[in-house]
Protein backbone atom coordinates (compact mmCIF):
# COMPACT_ATOMS: atom_id res chain seq x y z
CA UNK A 1 0.00 0.00 0.00
CA UNK A 2 1.31 3.66 -0.93
CA UNK A 3 1.31 5.80 1.95
CA UNK A 4 2.94 9.56 1.42
CA UNK A 5 3.34 12.14 3.36
CA UNK A 6 2.20 15.64 2.79
CA UNK A 7 4.77 17.08 1.45
CA UNK A 8 5.49 13.85 -1.16
CA UNK A 9 1.53 14.35 -2.22
CA UNK A 10 1.98 18.09 -2.52
CA UNK A 11 4.94 17.21 -4.92
CA UNK A 12 3.22 14.67 -6.59
CA UNK A 13 0.57 16.27 -8.80
CA UNK A 14 3.26 18.33 -10.55
CA UNK A 15 5.08 14.86 -11.79
CA UNK A 16 1.81 13.02 -12.37
CA UNK A 17 0.57 15.92 -14.83
CA UNK A 18 3.84 16.25 -17.25
CA UNK A 19 4.37 12.09 -17.17
CA UNK A 20 1.07 11.11 -17.47
CA UNK A 21 -1.11 11.65 -20.79
CA UNK A 22 -4.35 9.88 -20.59
CA UNK A 23 -7.51 11.37 -21.92
CA UNK A 24 -11.01 10.46 -21.84
CA UNK A 25 -10.49 8.94 -25.79
CA UNK A 26 -8.04 6.59 -24.29
CA UNK A 27 -9.76 5.66 -21.18
CA UNK A 28 -12.86 5.24 -23.24
CA UNK A 29 -10.60 3.13 -25.67
CA UNK A 30 -9.10 1.11 -22.10
CA UNK A 31 -12.82 0.17 -21.04
CA UNK A 32 -14.26 -0.95 -24.25
CA UNK A 33 -11.28 -3.16 -25.06
CA UNK A 34 -11.71 -4.93 -21.33
CA UNK A 35 -15.82 -4.56 -21.92
CA UNK A 36 -16.85 -5.65 -25.55
CA UNK A 37 -15.16 -8.75 -25.68
CA UNK A 38 -15.70 -12.65 -25.78
CA UNK A 39 -19.35 -11.92 -23.87
CA UNK A 40 -21.05 -9.89 -26.95
CA UNK A 41 -20.98 -13.20 -29.14
CA UNK A 42 -23.18 -15.22 -26.33
CA UNK A 43 -25.78 -12.38 -25.91
CA UNK A 44 -28.02 -13.87 -28.54
CA UNK A 45 -27.78 -17.34 -26.80
CA UNK A 46 -28.51 -15.59 -23.30
CA UNK A 47 -31.15 -13.76 -24.91
CA UNK A 48 -32.44 -17.41 -26.53
CA UNK A 49 -33.02 -18.79 -22.82
CA UNK A 50 -34.54 -15.63 -21.00
CA UNK A 51 -37.03 -14.63 -23.49
CA UNK A 52 -37.87 -11.12 -25.05
CA UNK A 53 -38.76 -9.77 -21.82
CA UNK A 54 -36.07 -10.94 -19.16
CA UNK A 55 -33.46 -10.92 -21.80
CA UNK A 56 -33.68 -7.27 -22.38
CA UNK A 57 -34.14 -6.61 -18.78
CA UNK A 58 -31.12 -8.38 -17.54
CA UNK A 59 -28.41 -6.80 -19.51
CA UNK A 60 -29.98 -3.44 -18.56
CA UNK A 61 -29.70 -4.54 -15.11
CA UNK A 62 -26.51 -5.77 -15.06
CA UNK A 63 -25.27 -2.87 -16.63
CA UNK A 64 -27.40 -0.69 -14.09
CA UNK A 65 -24.82 -2.38 -11.32
CA UNK A 66 -21.43 -1.99 -13.01
CA UNK A 67 -22.50 1.82 -13.53
CA UNK A 68 -22.73 1.86 -9.76
CA UNK A 69 -19.08 -0.08 -9.35
CA UNK A 70 -17.87 2.31 -11.74
CA UNK A 71 -19.05 5.11 -10.08
CA UNK A 72 -17.87 4.40 -6.21
CA UNK A 73 -14.52 3.06 -8.05
CA UNK A 74 -13.82 6.34 -9.65
CA UNK A 75 -13.96 7.69 -6.00
CA UNK A 76 -11.80 6.02 -3.77
CA UNK A 77 -8.76 6.44 -6.26
CA UNK A 78 -7.50 9.08 -3.28
CA UNK A 79 -8.10 8.25 -0.20
CA UNK A 80 -7.02 11.39 2.25
CA UNK A 81 -7.64 11.97 6.07
CA UNK A 82 -5.90 13.92 8.41
CA UNK A 83 -2.53 12.23 8.40
CA UNK A 84 -2.17 10.53 5.71
CA UNK A 85 -2.90 10.31 1.63
CA UNK A 86 -3.13 7.33 -0.18
CA UNK A 87 -3.37 6.85 -4.02
CA UNK A 88 -4.78 3.43 -5.06
CA UNK A 89 -3.78 3.26 -8.44
CA UNK A 90 -4.92 -0.77 -8.35
CA UNK A 91 -8.58 -2.39 -6.94
CA UNK A 92 -6.77 -4.81 -4.71
CA UNK A 93 -4.32 -1.74 -3.40
CA UNK A 94 -8.21 0.36 -2.44
CA UNK A 95 -9.05 -3.33 -1.20
CA UNK A 96 -6.25 -2.70 1.08
CA UNK A 97 -6.65 0.77 2.07
CA UNK A 98 -10.47 0.90 2.81
CA UNK A 99 -11.16 -2.60 4.35
CA UNK A 100 -7.41 -4.21 5.68
CA UNK A 101 -5.30 -6.64 5.34
CA UNK A 102 -7.59 -9.76 5.58
CA UNK A 103 -9.92 -8.30 2.96
CA UNK A 104 -6.90 -7.76 0.53
CA UNK A 105 -5.80 -11.10 0.79
CA UNK A 106 -9.50 -12.87 -0.21
CA UNK A 107 -9.55 -10.27 -2.75
CA UNK A 108 -6.22 -10.94 -4.29
CA UNK A 109 -7.39 -14.27 -4.60
CA UNK A 110 -10.37 -13.47 -6.16
CA UNK A 111 -8.53 -10.84 -8.41
CA UNK A 112 -5.77 -12.84 -9.82
CA UNK A 113 -8.41 -15.88 -10.05
CA UNK A 114 -10.13 -13.27 -12.30
CA UNK A 115 -7.91 -12.20 -13.92
CA UNK A 116 -6.39 -15.44 -14.96
CA UNK A 117 -10.12 -17.07 -15.82
CA UNK A 118 -10.15 -14.13 -18.33
CA UNK A 119 -6.90 -15.16 -19.83
CA UNK A 120 -8.27 -18.48 -20.45
CA UNK A 121 -11.37 -17.20 -21.97
CA UNK A 122 -9.89 -15.40 -24.34
CA UNK A 123 -7.73 -18.03 -25.22
CA UNK A 124 -10.79 -20.35 -26.09
CA UNK A 125 -12.33 -17.46 -27.79
CA UNK A 126 -9.58 -16.87 -30.27
CA UNK A 127 -9.38 -20.32 -30.92
CA UNK A 128 -13.41 -20.77 -31.24
CA UNK A 129 -12.79 -17.74 -33.81
CA UNK A 130 -9.31 -19.26 -36.19
CA UNK A 131 -11.14 -22.47 -36.14
CA UNK A 132 -14.47 -20.74 -37.66
CA UNK A 133 -12.39 -18.53 -40.59
CA UNK A 134 -11.21 -22.41 -41.78
CA UNK A 135 -14.44 -23.98 -41.45
CA UNK A 136 -15.93 -20.72 -43.15
CA UNK A 137 -13.78 -21.30 -46.21
CA UNK A 138 -14.02 -25.11 -46.37
CA UNK A 139 -18.31 -24.89 -46.10
CA UNK A 140 -17.74 -21.82 -49.16
CA UNK A 141 -16.05 -24.87 -50.93
CA UNK A 142 -17.67 -27.89 -49.76
CA UNK A 143 -21.09 -27.03 -49.25
CA UNK A 144 -22.61 -26.60 -45.83
CA UNK A 145 -23.67 -30.16 -45.30
CA UNK A 146 -19.82 -31.14 -45.57
CA UNK A 147 -17.39 -32.46 -42.66
CA UNK A 148 -15.75 -29.52 -41.60
CA UNK A 149 -14.51 -30.44 -38.39
CA UNK A 150 -11.00 -28.78 -36.60
CA UNK A 151 -9.21 -29.27 -33.15
CA UNK A 152 -8.86 -26.15 -31.25
CA UNK A 153 -5.80 -27.31 -29.39
CA UNK A 154 -3.74 -25.92 -32.60
CA UNK A 155 -5.63 -22.85 -32.65
CA UNK A 156 -4.87 -22.13 -28.71
CA UNK A 157 -1.11 -22.60 -29.33
CA UNK A 158 -0.73 -20.28 -32.26
CA UNK A 159 -2.70 -17.51 -29.85
CA UNK A 160 -0.61 -18.35 -27.07
CA UNK A 161 2.71 -18.23 -29.32
CA UNK A 162 1.19 -14.54 -30.03
CA UNK A 163 0.52 -13.48 -26.29
CA UNK A 164 3.77 -14.80 -25.24
CA UNK A 165 5.45 -12.31 -27.58
CA UNK A 166 2.99 -9.57 -26.57
CA UNK A 167 2.95 -10.46 -22.94
CA UNK A 168 7.15 -8.58 -22.88
CA UNK A 169 5.47 -4.94 -23.60
CA UNK A 170 6.35 -3.41 -19.95
CA UNK A 171 3.06 -2.27 -18.28
CA UNK A 172 0.17 -1.19 -19.47
CA UNK A 173 1.12 2.47 -20.22
CA UNK A 174 2.82 0.66 -23.29
CA UNK A 175 -0.57 -0.60 -24.57
CA UNK A 176 -2.63 2.13 -25.50
CA UNK A 177 -1.71 1.80 -29.25
CA UNK A 178 -3.14 -1.86 -28.47
CA UNK A 179 -6.11 -0.96 -26.95
CA UNK A 180 -6.93 1.35 -29.10
CA UNK A 181 -6.78 -1.43 -32.02
CA UNK A 182 -8.83 -3.56 -30.09
CA UNK A 183 -11.18 -1.21 -29.49
CA UNK A 184 -12.15 -0.33 -33.16
CA UNK A 185 -11.83 -4.59 -33.36
CA UNK A 186 -14.57 -4.42 -30.79
CA UNK A 187 -16.72 -2.28 -32.65
CA UNK A 188 -16.07 -3.71 -36.07
CA UNK A 189 -17.42 -7.74 -35.11
CA UNK A 190 -20.28 -6.45 -32.84
CA UNK A 191 -21.50 -4.71 -35.65
CA UNK A 192 -21.10 -6.83 -38.28
CA UNK A 193 -22.89 -9.64 -35.64
CA UNK A 194 -25.53 -7.12 -35.51
CA UNK A 195 -25.39 -6.16 -39.12
CA UNK A 196 -25.43 -10.09 -40.12
CA UNK A 197 -28.59 -10.81 -37.70
CA UNK A 198 -30.68 -7.65 -39.47
CA UNK A 199 -30.10 -8.70 -42.76
CA UNK A 200 -31.38 -12.78 -41.66
CA UNK A 201 -34.34 -10.64 -40.45
CA UNK A 202 -35.14 -9.16 -43.08
CA UNK A 203 -34.60 -12.00 -45.35
CA UNK A 204 -36.74 -14.21 -43.69
CA UNK A 205 -39.73 -11.86 -43.07
CA UNK A 206 -39.81 -13.04 -39.62
CA UNK A 207 -38.90 -12.56 -36.21
CA UNK A 208 -38.22 -15.48 -34.34
CA UNK A 209 -38.22 -16.05 -30.47
CA UNK A 210 -40.94 -15.60 -27.75
CA UNK A 211 -41.63 -13.85 -24.26
CA UNK A 212 -40.50 -17.12 -22.46
CA UNK A 213 -37.25 -18.23 -24.76
CA UNK A 214 -36.07 -21.64 -25.62
CA UNK A 215 -38.10 -24.45 -24.47
CA UNK A 216 -36.02 -27.19 -22.76
CA UNK A 217 -36.53 -30.87 -22.09
CA UNK A 218 -37.73 -30.06 -18.51
CA UNK A 219 -38.17 -27.57 -15.96
CA UNK A 220 -34.53 -28.46 -14.36
CA UNK A 221 -32.83 -28.20 -17.29
CA UNK A 222 -34.61 -24.40 -18.03
CA UNK A 223 -33.66 -23.10 -15.35
CA UNK A 224 -29.62 -24.22 -15.26
CA UNK A 225 -30.08 -22.68 -18.67
CA UNK A 226 -31.32 -19.56 -17.58
CA UNK A 227 -28.37 -18.96 -15.03
CA UNK A 228 -26.01 -19.87 -17.52
CA UNK A 229 -27.53 -17.24 -19.53
CA UNK A 230 -27.11 -14.78 -16.71
CA UNK A 231 -23.45 -15.69 -15.93
CA UNK A 232 -22.78 -14.93 -19.42
CA UNK A 233 -24.37 -11.09 -18.79
CA UNK A 234 -22.22 -11.04 -16.04
CA UNK A 235 -19.11 -11.85 -17.81
CA UNK A 236 -20.00 -9.18 -20.84
CA UNK A 237 -20.46 -6.89 -17.93
CA UNK A 238 -17.00 -7.58 -16.08
CA UNK A 239 -14.25 -4.47 -16.11
CA UNK A 240 -14.31 -3.69 -12.23
CA UNK A 241 -10.93 -4.78 -12.04
CA UNK A 242 -8.93 -2.67 -14.61
CA UNK A 243 -10.90 0.52 -13.86
CA UNK A 244 -8.29 2.16 -11.02
CA UNK A 245 -5.50 1.33 -12.99
CA UNK A 246 -7.36 2.95 -15.84
CA UNK A 247 -7.71 6.33 -13.87
CA UNK A 248 -4.56 6.07 -12.64
CA UNK A 249 -3.13 6.89 -16.48
CA UNK A 250 -5.44 10.16 -16.59
CA UNK A 251 -3.81 13.79 -17.01
CA UNK A 252 -5.36 16.33 -15.24
CA UNK A 253 -6.87 18.74 -15.32
CA UNK A 254 -9.77 17.95 -15.13
CA UNK A 255 -9.83 15.61 -12.00
CA UNK A 256 -8.70 11.79 -12.80
CA UNK A 257 -12.30 11.07 -11.14
CA UNK A 258 -14.47 13.53 -13.49
CA UNK A 259 -12.67 11.71 -16.58
CA UNK A 260 -12.95 8.39 -15.49
CA UNK A 261 -16.51 8.59 -14.43
CA UNK A 262 -17.51 10.42 -17.74
CA UNK A 263 -15.51 7.34 -19.73
CA UNK A 264 -17.43 5.07 -17.48
CA UNK A 265 -20.97 6.23 -18.24
CA UNK A 266 -20.52 6.25 -22.15
CA UNK A 267 -18.97 3.15 -22.30
CA UNK A 268 -21.38 1.45 -20.44
CA UNK A 269 -23.95 2.99 -22.24
CA UNK A 270 -22.79 2.49 -25.55
CA UNK A 271 -22.11 -1.25 -24.72
CA UNK A 272 -25.42 -1.47 -23.56
CA UNK A 273 -27.04 -0.55 -26.70
CA UNK A 274 -24.44 -3.22 -28.84
CA UNK A 275 -25.13 -5.97 -26.05
CA UNK A 276 -29.34 -5.33 -26.72
CA UNK A 277 -28.62 -4.85 -30.49
CA UNK A 278 -26.29 -7.57 -30.98
CA UNK A 279 -28.08 -10.40 -28.67
CA UNK A 280 -32.08 -9.08 -29.91
CA UNK A 281 -30.85 -9.61 -33.54
CA UNK A 282 -29.32 -12.55 -32.96
CA UNK A 283 -32.79 -14.22 -31.39
CA UNK A 284 -34.92 -12.45 -33.55
CA UNK A 285 -32.68 -14.12 -36.68
CA UNK A 286 -32.26 -17.75 -35.48
CA UNK A 287 -34.86 -17.69 -32.56
CA UNK A 288 -35.03 -21.38 -30.93
CA UNK A 289 -31.79 -22.42 -33.42
CA UNK A 290 -29.59 -19.04 -31.62
CA UNK A 291 -26.03 -20.84 -31.79
CA UNK A 292 -23.53 -20.12 -28.76
CA UNK A 293 -21.41 -18.08 -30.44
CA UNK A 294 -22.85 -15.81 -32.87
CA UNK A 295 -20.04 -15.46 -35.72
CA UNK A 296 -18.61 -19.38 -34.51
CA UNK A 297 -21.90 -20.97 -34.24
CA UNK A 298 -22.56 -21.06 -37.99
CA UNK A 299 -26.13 -19.47 -38.13
CA UNK A 300 -24.70 -17.57 -40.77
CA UNK A 301 -22.71 -19.10 -43.64
CA UNK A 302 -22.46 -16.71 -46.56
CA UNK A 303 -20.79 -14.25 -47.25
CA UNK A 304 -18.08 -16.10 -45.92
CA UNK A 305 -15.46 -13.31 -46.47
CA UNK A 306 -17.54 -11.16 -43.89
CA UNK A 307 -17.48 -14.19 -41.22
CA UNK A 308 -14.12 -14.40 -41.74
CA UNK A 309 -13.09 -10.78 -41.54
CA UNK A 310 -15.47 -10.23 -37.92
CA UNK A 311 -13.68 -13.55 -36.51
CA UNK A 312 -10.27 -12.30 -37.32
CA UNK A 313 -11.54 -8.44 -35.98
CA UNK A 314 -12.42 -10.49 -32.77
CA UNK A 315 -8.53 -12.36 -32.40
CA UNK A 316 -7.37 -8.96 -32.91
CA UNK A 317 -9.92 -7.48 -30.43
CA UNK A 318 -8.53 -10.23 -27.92
CA UNK A 319 -5.11 -9.81 -28.63
CA UNK A 320 -5.02 -6.51 -26.79
CA UNK A 321 -7.64 -7.89 -24.58
CA UNK A 322 -5.94 -10.09 -23.06
CA UNK A 323 -2.92 -7.96 -22.23
CA UNK A 324 -5.33 -5.52 -21.18
CA UNK A 325 -6.26 -7.54 -18.03
CA UNK A 326 -3.00 -9.69 -18.01
CA UNK A 327 -0.92 -6.82 -16.98
CA UNK A 328 -2.42 -5.82 -13.64
CA UNK A 329 -1.60 -9.69 -12.62
CA UNK A 330 2.53 -9.11 -14.15
CA UNK A 331 3.06 -5.62 -12.53
CA UNK A 332 1.98 -6.68 -9.49
CA UNK A 333 4.07 -10.26 -9.12
CA UNK A 334 6.88 -8.83 -10.44
CA UNK A 335 6.68 -5.65 -7.91
CA UNK A 336 6.36 -8.06 -5.45
CA UNK A 337 9.54 -9.91 -6.29
CA UNK A 338 11.09 -7.08 -6.71
CA UNK A 339 10.30 -5.95 -3.50
CA UNK A 340 11.33 -9.80 -1.61
CA UNK A 341 14.40 -9.87 -3.40
CA UNK A 342 16.26 -6.54 -3.91
CA UNK A 343 19.20 -7.75 -4.93
CA UNK A 344 18.32 -10.38 -7.32
CA UNK A 345 19.92 -9.77 -10.98
CA UNK A 346 17.32 -12.17 -12.21
CA UNK A 347 15.20 -9.14 -12.30
CA UNK A 348 17.43 -6.01 -12.31
CA UNK A 349 19.45 -7.70 -15.36
CA UNK A 350 17.55 -5.87 -18.44
CA UNK A 351 19.43 -6.32 -21.71
CA UNK A 352 18.67 -4.55 -24.82
CA UNK A 353 17.55 -6.90 -27.87
CA UNK A 354 17.21 -6.01 -31.97
CA UNK A 355 15.09 -8.62 -33.83
CA UNK A 356 15.48 -7.84 -37.50
CA UNK A 357 13.93 -4.27 -37.88
CA UNK A 358 11.68 -4.40 -35.41
CA UNK A 359 12.76 -1.62 -32.88
CA UNK A 360 14.76 -2.48 -29.64
CA UNK A 361 13.56 -3.65 -27.22
CA UNK A 362 14.39 -4.49 -23.39
CA UNK A 363 14.07 -8.09 -22.25
CA UNK A 364 13.88 -9.12 -18.65
CA UNK A 365 14.59 -12.06 -17.21
CA UNK A 366 11.97 -12.45 -14.69
CA UNK A 367 9.25 -11.10 -16.97
CA UNK A 368 10.62 -13.75 -19.77
CA UNK A 369 10.12 -16.20 -17.52
CA UNK A 370 7.28 -15.75 -15.63
CA UNK A 371 4.98 -13.91 -18.41
CA UNK A 372 5.78 -17.46 -20.62
CA UNK A 373 4.86 -19.55 -17.98
CA UNK A 374 1.57 -17.63 -17.26
CA UNK A 375 0.61 -17.73 -20.62
CA UNK A 376 1.66 -21.43 -21.26
CA UNK A 377 -0.70 -21.84 -17.54
CA UNK A 378 -3.66 -20.34 -19.60
CA UNK A 379 -3.71 -22.14 -22.38
CA UNK A 380 -3.57 -25.77 -21.04
CA UNK A 381 -6.74 -24.84 -19.11
CA UNK A 382 -8.53 -23.41 -22.23
CA UNK A 383 -7.22 -27.01 -23.66
CA UNK A 384 -8.83 -29.04 -20.94
CA UNK A 385 -12.21 -27.14 -20.81
CA UNK A 386 -13.05 -25.86 -24.30
CA UNK A 387 -16.49 -25.12 -23.78
CA UNK A 388 -17.64 -21.60 -24.86
CA UNK A 389 -20.48 -20.82 -23.27
CA UNK A 390 -20.11 -22.68 -19.79
CA UNK A 391 -16.87 -21.39 -19.03
CA UNK A 392 -17.80 -17.46 -19.70
CA UNK A 393 -21.26 -18.78 -17.22
CA UNK A 394 -18.45 -19.24 -14.77
CA UNK A 395 -15.95 -17.03 -15.38
CA UNK A 396 -19.08 -14.16 -14.73
CA UNK A 397 -20.24 -15.75 -11.94
CA UNK A 398 -17.64 -16.75 -9.85
CA UNK A 399 -16.60 -13.07 -9.30
CA UNK A 400 -19.74 -11.03 -9.95
CA UNK A 401 -20.84 -10.25 -6.39
CA UNK A 402 -17.49 -9.77 -4.43
CA UNK A 403 -15.53 -7.70 -6.94
CA UNK A 404 -18.16 -5.80 -9.06
CA UNK A 405 -20.61 -5.46 -5.70
CA UNK A 406 -19.38 -6.47 -2.17
CA UNK A 407 -16.06 -5.19 -1.66
CA UNK A 408 -17.14 -1.50 -3.88
CA UNK A 409 -19.94 -1.54 -1.47
CA UNK A 410 -17.86 -1.80 1.67
CA UNK A 411 -15.74 1.01 0.62
CA UNK A 412 -19.04 3.31 -0.14
CA UNK A 413 -19.96 2.44 3.06
CA UNK A 414 -16.24 3.32 5.15
CA UNK A 415 -15.12 6.01 2.34
CA UNK A 416 -19.31 8.12 2.97
CA UNK A 417 -19.44 6.59 7.15
CA UNK A 418 -22.81 5.58 6.27
CA UNK A 419 -24.45 4.76 9.71
CA UNK A 420 -25.67 1.61 10.35
CA UNK A 421 -29.32 0.68 9.97
CA UNK A 422 -29.91 4.23 8.23
CA UNK A 423 -31.90 4.09 5.27
CA UNK A 424 -28.85 4.40 3.02
CA UNK A 425 -27.16 1.60 5.08
CA UNK A 426 -30.21 -0.67 4.67
CA UNK A 427 -30.51 -0.22 0.56
CA UNK A 428 -26.84 -1.00 0.14
CA UNK A 429 -27.18 -3.97 2.25
CA UNK A 430 -30.37 -5.58 0.13
CA UNK A 431 -28.50 -4.59 -3.24
CA UNK A 432 -25.52 -6.68 -2.13
CA UNK A 433 -27.42 -9.34 -0.61
CA UNK A 434 -30.09 -9.87 -3.87
CA UNK A 435 -26.70 -9.28 -6.53
CA UNK A 436 -25.20 -12.42 -3.66
CA UNK A 437 -28.65 -15.03 -4.63
CA UNK A 438 -27.89 -13.96 -8.16
CA UNK A 439 -24.23 -14.98 -8.27
CA UNK A 440 -24.94 -18.09 -6.37
CA UNK A 441 -28.08 -19.43 -9.19
CA UNK A 442 -25.28 -18.43 -11.85
CA UNK A 443 -22.31 -20.07 -10.21
CA UNK A 444 -25.00 -23.36 -9.52
CA UNK A 445 -25.70 -23.08 -13.32
CA UNK A 446 -22.19 -22.84 -14.38
CA UNK A 447 -20.88 -25.21 -12.58
CA UNK A 448 -23.38 -28.26 -13.54
CA UNK A 449 -23.09 -26.89 -17.24
CA UNK A 450 -18.99 -27.60 -17.28
CA UNK A 451 -19.59 -30.81 -15.66
CA UNK A 452 -22.39 -32.38 -17.59
CA UNK A 453 -19.94 -31.33 -20.76
CA UNK A 454 -16.97 -32.56 -19.43
CA UNK A 455 -18.42 -35.39 -17.82
CA UNK A 456 -21.56 -36.39 -19.42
Amino acid sequence: MAVEDEGEETRRPLLRDTELTGTLWTALAHIITGVIGSGVLSLAWSMAQLGWIAGPFSILLFAFFNLISASILCDIHIFSNNTTTVVNRSYLQAVNTFLGSKNGFVCGCLVYFSIFKTGVVYTITSAISLRAIRQSNCYHEEGHAAACEFENKYYMLLFGIVQIVASQIPNIFHTRWLSIIAAVMSFTYSFLGMGLGLAQVIGQREIKGNISGIQATNSTQKVWLVAQALGDIAFAYNFSLILLEIQNTLKSPPSQKVTMKKASSIAISTTSIFYLLCGGFGYAAFGDSTPGNLLTGFGFYEPYWLIDFGNACIVLHLVGGYQIYSQTLFVNVERWYVEKFPESAFATDIQSLKVLSLPEFRVNPLRLCFRTAYVILTMGVAMLFPYFNEVLAFAGSIIFWPLTIYFPVEMYILQKKVVAWSKKWIVLRLYSTFCLLVTIFTLAGSIEGLIAKRFG
